[in-house]
């Protein structure tokens, strides 16, 4: 064991095994190849699923449509053949040379700068057990999930590919983290902060955060993070947020730096894991995306399901309390244009109307921050109760993954209108999810909009038989 502070920490040994000395047979590049293409599996095998990353903010596609790897959900699915790592033997080098003992673009490796003339490189060997998926916003082929901010208008549409300038500003990594699952049953998943780039390294500069542990391995943090929340009981049967942890590079959990990009570490959280569990959510700082297992998805509704929910709601025949037109939910496929027959609500009341453009309220509030009801919408006076507040349409939630059970479409979010069962709309409201630099907020899963109102969501008061 090598601590901190004592003369082999001060003189390390030039490399150390990670593992039995022993060397596996030489195995095919790792690369784009092993990726399993859409609808494809050996044998036409039904392919096992690890479980499906779903990206907040998107309600069931991205704004300008899911295409490749830039998409809005993402299943990560048993690979035909292993591509996972695993640390095998790390060095201790010059940093003027930290470039030559990186040239070998076959071999994974990560590498960390302690100081101009000191560095660590750990190198990684083919692990036969385990998957990996990378997930970042680089577009390179390495990359399995392409990730790009979900803030402002059209999030997730910039950057590379058929985007705009966004990714400049971007505050995600070009390689954010990485997730390992194994191959065997139970296809357990664990997460680590950074991603391997094109020459298959993971570099770690004299700057950012890192330290030797304490039996003399390395370990690091990325510049902005990867936080994970945990579910602090089962996600669907009794929704409750657990705390908010920071995941090193070797996958270790930290309480969270004082900002986002603070130098100095957390204090070490030795009683959690990296082990993702259905309803983790993963924070790159710019996106937030939440885990799902193949048995949490089988309790949330379909989009068949949804599909048949919304006609149900429309063969009820609701109407508006005033014009007593009927109300119809748009179909699903129909994002962002308000139809004519949709339902609108006065959020802070739950009374749902036909549109109308009167009740105007003289005084007009402030913008609220991260609103995204249209600019005809302000503050109105409910004509059934005389509550003043905004007056939304109503959407149907329709990414089906970011349900916690298929209860009847009863609740809408505050202040943006997305409809969803009771038990979705109360889980989502209590979740706060980071915001900026040190900033947490609950907001719309289905659109990022920051939550307002004592609860979050509101029950819908319709007129007619569907009381």
């Amino acid at each position: 064991m090598v601590l901190e502070g004592s003369s082999e920490a001060l003189c390390p040994p030039p490399s150390l095994e990670l593992r039995p000395s022993y060397k596996s047979q030489p195995l095919p590049p790792l690369g784009s190849s092993s990726r399993l293409p859409d609808g494809v599996f050996p044998d036409d095998r039904e392919p096992i699923t690890y479980g499906e990353l779903i990206v907040l903010g998107h309600n069931g596609s991205l704004a300008c449509g899911d295409k490749g790897r830039r998409r809005s959900r993402l299943a990560l699915y048993k690979r035909p053949k292993a591509n996972g790592v695993k640390p095998d033997v790390i060095h201790n080098i010059s940093t003027p040379l930290v470039s030559k003992a990186l040239s070998n673009k076959s071999q994974h490796s990560i590498s960390y700068t302690l100081s101009r003339s000191h560095s660590v490189i750990v190198e990684y060997t083919h692990d036969t057990n385990t998957d990996m998926f990378q997930i970042g916003r680089s577009t390179e082929s390495m990359i399995d999930f392409v990730v790009t901010d979900t803030s402002g208008a059209g999030g997730g549409c910039a950057s590379g590919e058929g985007g705009g300038g966004q990714s400049a500003q971007s505050t995600i990594s070009r390689y954010a983290c990485r997730i390992m699952c194994e191959r065997n049953a139970p296809y357990t998943a664990r997460i680590y902060a950074a991603g391997f780039d094109s020459s298959k390294n993971i570099f770690l500069g004299e700057r950012a955060a890192k330290w030797r542990t304490s039996d003399g391995l390395m370990d690091g943090l990325t510049t902005n993070g990867v936080l994970v929340l945990h579910p602090a009981g089962d996600f669907v049967s009794e929704p409750a947020p657990g705390i908010w942890r920071e995941i090193s590079v070797c996958g270790n959990v930290f309480a969270l730096r004082e900002t986002r990009s603070a130098q100095q570490r957390g204090k070490l959280v030795d009683n959690e894991s990296n082990t993702l569990q259905d309803g983790s959510l993963i924070d790159l700082c710019g996106a937030t995306l939440l885990w799902r297992t193949p048995g949490g998805l089988r309790r949330t509704p379909t989009l068949k399901q949804l599909e048949s929910l919304r006609q149900e709601l429309n063969a009820a025949r609701p109407q508006c309390p005033v014009g007593f037109n009927t109300l119809a939910f748009p179909s699903l496929a129909q994002r962002e244009i308000v139809d004519k027959k949709q339902p609108w609500v006065y959020v802070n009341c739950g009374h749902v109307h036909g549109y109308h453009n009167w009740g105007y309220r003289k005084e007009k509030s402030p913008a609220r921050p991260g609103g995204t009801a249209p600019a005809a919408t302000g503050e109105r006076e409910c004509p059934m109760c005389r509550r003043v507040g905004p007056y939304v349409p109503l959407w149907l939630g329709c990414e089906g993954g970011l349900y916690l059970d298929a209860g009847a479409p009863t609740h809408a979010f505050c202040p943006c209108g997305h409809v969803c069962s009771q038990k979705t709309a109360a889980g989502w409201s209590q979740i706060p999810l980071p915001h900026g630099t040190h900033a947490f907020h609950a907001a719309c899963p289905f659109c990022g909009t920051w939550l307002t109102g004592e609860r979050g969501h509101i029950k819908l008061i319709f007129q007619g038989p569907v009381d």
